[in-house]
């Protein structure tokens, strides 16, 4: 090394003192990422809708003046914790400007909602569905792109099925088409007892956690199972038997290929480690296949937490090919 070159680096050492390097290490700040939340972060306006069964919250996201997406949350949960976080996810924010999002919540299923009275009626799936014409009668809406989980999806099904002219897509996880058979009966009859006499006991816990990640979901993501263990545990259980009840008597579908079908695009997707594989396999094999995509994603149960970036591309896709986005 040079003379000159050493006696500089030399020179620069001896300003770098101790107390220099305690200034900058002061103005180091760790940067924890924030507590996993299914609680509404805000972002939506909430409304409330009146229909012929009762007052439904709706949340609005977005521009009322642009095209309309509407969800419907699966079993358990509601629209923010369903919805939320992938709707908030980088890769589908990049398309979320071209649209605005109507969050549909099944009546008693919100955040803090207070037991229905003891003499409510709660609506079959058929009446759910319905029930969507009064939002889109509330918001001026023409016609939406349906994004429905689980029993959520049924819903949204339904209403394609009956009102094509108003549904310009589907994108549905999850989604079954029949009639609940007698191992699916037998769980959700066990549970929507003990729901309304003991509130969320641990069988209805086990049983909701199987029903949206499949099997071994701590193995694969202990942190997530355990915020969605809290965020079942303060369901309201009363509110939340009926919806499970409603969904156990649903009729099927009665559709086929060679008979009535749904007439709209569908993107059906699930996940492989999902319990509900064979019901989205049914479901495909009854819808047209020019306007049908059948989605399984590996390695994952409930595919909107454990890979939102595949179902964001594939919901991308699935629009600019129906020419529903750029």
């Amino acid at each position: 090394m040079p003379t000159t070159t050493k006696h500089e680096n030399i020179a620069l050492l001896n300003m770098m003192s101790s107390d220099n390097l305690d200034d900058d290490l002061k103005s180091v700040q760790l940067h924890f990422p924030s507590d996993r939340r299914l609680q509404s972060d805000g972002a939506c306006v909430e409304e409330r809708v009146r229909t012929s069964r009762g007052d439904l919250l709706v949340a609005v996201r977005g521009n009322r003046s642009k095209r309309a997406i509407i969800t419907y949350h699966d079993l358990g949960l509601n629209y923010a914790a369903n919805f939320q976080a992938f709707f908030n996810f980088v890769d589908i924010r990049a398309i979320l400007d071209q649209f605005c999002i109507y969050h549909v919540n099944a009546p008693g299923q919100e955040e803090g909602s207070a037991p229905l009275p003891e003499d409510y009626i709660y609506p079959t799936i058929d009446e759910l569905a319905s029930q969507i014409d009064f939002v889109l009668g509330h918001f001026g809406i023409r016609s939406f792109i349906g994004f429905g989980v689980g029993a959520g999806a049924n819903v949204l099904a339904r209403y394609a099925l009956v009102s094509p002219n108003k549904v310009d897509a589907l994108a549905l996880i999850n989604c079954t088409s029949t009639q609940a058979g007698w191992t699916e009966w037998l769980y959700q009859k066990i549970n929507t007892r003990q729901l309304r006499s003991s509130g969320m006991t641990q069988g209805a816990l086990d049983y909701l956690m199987w029903h949206h990640f499949g099997r071994s979901t701590e193995d694969r993501n202990h942190d997530l199972s355990h915020v969605y263990k809290e965020c079942f545990s303060h369901v309201n259980p009363i509110n939340l038997s009926m919806f499970i009840d409603a969904y156990l008597r649903r009729t099927d579908l009665g559709i086929g290929r060679d008979t009535n079908t749904i007439k709209v695009p569908v993107l059906n997707m699930t996940g492989s480690l999902s319990p509900h594989v064979d019901d989205t396999v049914t479901f495909n094999g009854r819808l047209e296949p020019s306007k049908t995509s059948w989605l399984n994603i590996s390695d994952c149960g409930m595919v909107l937490e454990e890979q939102p970036n595949k179902i964001a591309e594939a919901f991308r896709l699935f629009l600019q090919g129906e020419g529903l986005c750029r």
